[in-house]
């Protein structure tokens, strides 16, 4: 084929390309007008939260409006002294951070084999572990509430972090093994021609490049076990070892006529969570959509 007749067949494509047809603007504009909606229905809850803990009791104008008299920081104060809301973040973070820690080494330990050896027994084993991800954590309560206390673990940071470890392990293993499938197992075999052994391998080679699904992990576990009730309201049941979730609910129905103390709590207890969700954001995606391609 000659030049003039390529840079024919060139012109044309792009003059096509350019030629197709646009999504009309008024799709585009309802597109985005729906998408300012859902955020703004997320923001709203978020919104009143605020406006509510920046004002004092006596202020008594619509939740929609923003406090005109100033912030009103005794709220703050309030959910610090009575409400022992600064103890219980400290306790959810001991309890959240070693659980993520754990979730995220046992996750990618147990789904390298069963990504990299798909054989029946490992199948079934995966299998298995997606049928954990469906089970509630309160239907077992009873045996589990049991188990620990015979163990001494009610009211221990230990205990409460197997716990959690074990709630959260399934989901983790599961989105650790879609990712390790994606990866190109070339790498992996250059590794082992060079003399590295299955251990050097997986630490050397494959934990570098979970950085998006291990940000994952780490999102959705932190948030569940720092947001979780239904069981830290057994396991952690003195006042001194209580955990975010019961101790906002706690000060809550102590407080319910105090709607700024309530709110200021909340917002306290969210903080965390939220930084570290901003912080790692820009994995988060990346690790979600892990393994959708295969």
């Amino acid at each position: 084929m000659s030049a003039t007749s390529t840079a024919s067949v060139v012109t044309g494509d792009a003059r096509r390309a350019t030629s197709a047809p646009r999504s009309p603007w008024p799709a585009r504009l309802a597109i985005g007008a729906g998408v300012l909606l859902a955020v703004l229905l997320q923001l709203l809850p978020f919104y009143i939260t605020v406006t509510s803990a920046m004002k004092a009791r006596s202020d008594l104008s619509s939740q929609w409006l923003p406090p005109f008299t100033g912030i009103h920081w005794q709220n703050f104060a309030t959910a610090i002294e009575q409400g022992g809301i600064l103890r219980a973040i400290g306790n959810s973070a001991i309890v959240t951070l070693g659980a993520t820690v754990l979730v995220c080494v046992l996750g990618a330990l147990a789904a390298y084999p069963l990504a990299r050896r798909p054989t029946i027994g490992n199948r079934l084993v995966l299998a298995g572990v997606v049928g954990l991800i469906m089970i509630p954590p309160l239907s077992i309560l009873v045996p589990l509430y049991s188990m620990m206390s015979q163990w001494h673990a009610i009211n221990t940071y230990w205990g409460t972090i197997l716990v959690m470890t074990a709630t959260q392990l399934p989901l983790a293993i599961f989105l650790y093994t879609a990712f390790m499938r994606g990866l190109p197992i070339s790498i992996e075999e250059a590794a082992s021609v060079d003399g590295a052994n299955a251990v050097q391998v997986l630490f050397r080679v494959v934990v570098p490049m979970l950085k998006p699904v291990t940000a994952t992990v780490v999102i959705l576990t932190s948030v569940n076990v720092w947001n979780d009730y239904a069981l830290s309201v057994y396991l952690m049941r003195s006042p001194e070892m209580r955990t975010i979730a019961p101790a906002t609910a706690t000060f809550f129905s102590t407080t319910s006529s105090d709607v700024g103390a309530a709110a200021a709590a909340s917002l306290l207890s969210a903080l965390p969570v939220l930084i570290v969700y901003l912080v790692l954001q820009k994995y988060f995606i990346k690790g979600m959509v892990a393994g959708s391609e295969k």
